[in-house]
């Protein structure tokens, strides 16, 4: 998955330390194998590239959802005070382990967890989940406030994460329990994750709560106790903290705990075994800069730090792959003569059609960039797959991952994808395994490579082992590579529609988080043959009103005037008149058109209306109050808009005019902007009616649906309680499911 923001597409010429050295061809050097006694200067630097180092008693790198859910619900099981649950997405109705767990405990998330805090009246279970844009809505479970809210125990803290910069996101994914156990890595809670490492096609249990099937799915998680996971339980404190203002209130007991000595020998689940007991592990971090705290890109310098550390190998997984510091990187290092093997392990395609237009299209052009600075051979992209690739027998494995190793010296795991977000922008945690020279550790970095690849390869960890021993990195897995499950060599390309698409709307990954007024920029032509006094003052007239009304709404008594409460008994006296439906619609239309909020209107809609009515009227009253302030935008003219907006290039607005759907999708789904201000800027700018209305239409239907039939149905819960509204709701699912279908066919045949 990924989250929305602002990207930008050109390899810029940044400060970068990676280096390039040139001694003699580097085709003659020691395959992996035999590396030898190198005892290179420690990497990590706390400050630096780290947070912090803490020691573990024991570490494990959990390959795929199935290893990770089955440790992680047994490890659950056994929690005696705190359970911390940081998250992307959450999905209350979950199974862990699907096909059956030996705890008799319920299967689905939500009741699972419950039924822990019912058990054992000591245990408070916090969960932190990113309070996500509408894009996702089709690709999350509705509703989590009230699913993982209102339905759970008392001792179940649920709070959604918004407290970070316009087009950012909370991406962490960790799991602490008892302070003393923790997991971190690339793996929600949430659908379309578990699978197991045979990523069967056919795989019954690889089904979400809707009994939908999902394509095989890849991924790792970093499991490790003692100090460290202790150091990790006091971040997400602290995110607990800033994301919801107020702190944990730990027991009594909790504060004095000592990692180490807190019951963790009775937390980790029997018969995991570690990959490697007593080590250090470094912990670092992406954070914005935000409300006052300086930007943490401790996880970008770690992966430049570690790419020009690379003697031999650089083994890649990850889903996205576009970051821009961390592709100069490497570009310097398949420049030199003496560089090492970079191989790539990434999905054979992004999944959606907006993630193809967008990060697809960045991938490919950083992939270009490696092969032109590939004089030597050493550079390979690979997407796993079982059967023939692009063929109606081939199955592609969904790559989610986030690893990279580098020699025999470093690994790293956590929830930073390769891309600009999570080098700057979104909230991120990786963990570092470090050697320094130690062969015991080593031994335990190249297990996990191999292991990795020998799923991948579908050969065992000693055959990849020995093809290393004497060959280097890409030659090895050439040789193991055979028809059936493998490593597909991949060149991603992208047609010159979308490639135009992504270079000129900086939507998805951006180097830097922007600030709200350049998304306005972006949107607004540039003309300088019409007159503006006049329309700057009609224009600014026209503002001062609609925030005029937004502030007595909020401040004044008007407020309660036009209350919740306020607004229901009207609507119902309106429509109980003869020509009541037409009333309802106009009253809609010209609320929402004065910067009445367009969310308590559809609440009201569902609320009074039922979920049918109420999402046909609160359709229809938005579409007209659209088409109305887009047309006052439109009548004000470009130049009066542009001008108050600032200066920004006309022949990006007419590039972008011509993608106008797509902008008004995201516009409308990515809560930038008041309704009523979005229409007049998209009226003033190039963005035609048709592609206005349209994308309008698709971006607000399913919050409208949504939104209305939750009201409703909600108030049927509680009044009528019966199997009658249960099946209601049913149908109602249904119905948008396959409205989620439809409008998936309908962006793949706009591509």
């Amino acid at each position: 998955m990924f989250a929305t923001g602002f990207f930008h597409v050109p390899m810029t010429h940044h400060a970068t330390t990676a280096t390039t050295v040139e001694p003699a061809d580097q085709r003659s050097a020691s395959p992996v194998g035999n590396q030898g006694k190198h005892n290179p200067r420690p990497l990590l630097r706390p400050g630096h590239n780290c947070q912090l180092q803490e020691r573990t008693r024991r570490f494990r790198i959990l390959i795929d959802a199935a290893d990770y859910f089955s440790a992680l619900r047994a490890a659950m099981t056994r929690a005696r005070h705190t359970i911390y649950i940081v998250g992307w997405d959450i999905d209350s109705r979950l199974q862990l382990v699907p096909g059956g767990a030996p705890d008799n405990l319920p299967a689905g998330l939500a009741d699972f967890l419950c039924a822990l805090a019912e058990t054992n009246r000591h245990l408070r279970i916090y969960i932190l989940a990113w309070d996500f844009a509408m894009l996702y809505a089709f690709e999350r479970e509705w509703l989590p406030v009230y699913k993982m809210g209102w339905r759970t125990h008392r001792r179940i803290r649920f709070r959604q994460d918004g407290r970070h910069p316009l087009g950012a996101s909370h991406h962490q994914k960790i799991v602490v329990i008892d302070d003393g156990l923790a997991f971190a890595g690339g793996i929600d809670l949430t659908r379309s994750r578990w699978d197991t490492p045979a990523h069967d096609p056919d795989a019954p249990l690889r089904r979400n709560a809707d009994a939908a099937r999902y394509p095989p799915m890849h991924d790792v998680q970093a499991m490790f106790d003692g100090a460290a996971a202790h150091a990790v339980s006091r971040l997400v404190r602290e995110r607990w903290r800033r994301a919801t203002g107020t702190p944990i209130d730990l027991s009594p007991d909790s504060t004095h705990r000592v990692p180490g000595a807190n019951g963790c020998a009775d937390i980790w689940p029997a018969g995991v075994a570690p990959d490697i007991e007593d080590v250090e592990l470094g912990i670092s971090l992406t954070e914005p800069a935000y409300e006052g705290r300086p930007a943490v890109e401790q996880i970008q310098q770690l992966y430049l730090d570690a790419i020009a550390a690379a003697r031999h190998t650089i083994y890649i997984e990850n889903q996205y792959f576009t970051a821009s510091r961390v592709g100069e990187a490497l570009v310097a290092r398949l420049a030199g003569r003496d560089g090492p093997d970079v191989a790539v392990v990434g999905p054979e395609r992004q999944s959606g059609w907006l993630q193809e237009a967008t990060m697809g299209v960045l991938r490919a052009k950083l992939h270009e960039a490696l092969k032109q600075a590939d004089h030597h051979g050493r550079y390979a992209m690979y997407a796993p797959t079982i059967g023939a690739m692009n063929s109606t027998h081939g199955q592609i494995i969904n790559v989610h991952s986030k690893l990279m190793t580098v020699d025999d010296e470093i690994l790293i795991v956590g929830s930073a994808n390769l891309n600009n977000r999570s080098m700057v922008l979104d909230t991120e945690c990786n963990i570092t395994l470090e050697a320094c020279g130690d062969a015991r550790v080593q031994a335990a970095i190249a297990s996990v490579r191999n292991r990795l690849l020998a799923e991948h390869l579908d050969v065992s960890a000693e055959a990849v082992q020995a093809a290393l021993t004497t060959q280097r990195l890409n030659d090895a897995i050439a040789s193991l590579r055979h028809g059936g499950r493998t490593l597909m060599p991949l060149d991603p390309g992208v047609s010159g529609d979308l490639e135009d698409l992504a270079s000129r709307v900086s939507v998805l990954d951006a180097e830097a988080p922007v600030a709200p007024q350049e998304l306005v920029r972006h949107f607004l032509p540039e003309e300088h043959s019409r007159p503006l006094t006049g329309k700057l003052l009609a224009f600014g007239t026209l503002v001062l009103i609609v925030v005029a009304l937004a502030v007595l709404w909020r401040f004044t008594p008007l407020r309660d005037a036009i209350s919740f409460s306020a607004l229901v008994h009207g609507a119902q006296q309106v429509h109980a008149s003869r020509l009541g439906p037409v009333a309802i619609v106009a009253l809609y239309a010209l609320a929402a058109s004065v910067s009445v909020p367009v969310t308590l209107l559809i609440a009201v809609s569902g609320f009074v209306f039922g979920a049918l009515w109420g999402s046909a009227y609160a359709f229809t009253g938005t579409m007209i109050s659209a088409c109305i302030t887009y047309y006052a935008g439109a009548a004000l003219g470009h130049d009066a808009v542009r001008r108050l907006a600032g200066s920004r290039l006309n022949r990006l607005s007419e590039k972008l005019g011509k993608k106008g759907f797509v902008t008004v999708v995201l516009l409308r789904v990515v809560p930038v902007a008041p309704f009523t201000i979005i229409n007049l800027a998209a009226g003033a700018s190039h963005i035609g009616l048709r592609d206005f209305l349209a994308g309008t239409a698709l971006g607000m239907a399913p919050g409208i649906v949504l939104a209305t039939t939750f009201a409703h149905q909600l108030v049927a819960a509680v009044r009528h309680p019966s199997l009658l509204g249960l099946g209601l709701v049913a149908l109602i699912g249904a119905a948008l499911v396959g409205l989620s279908v439809a409008l998936q066919r309908f962006l793949a045949n706009r591509s």
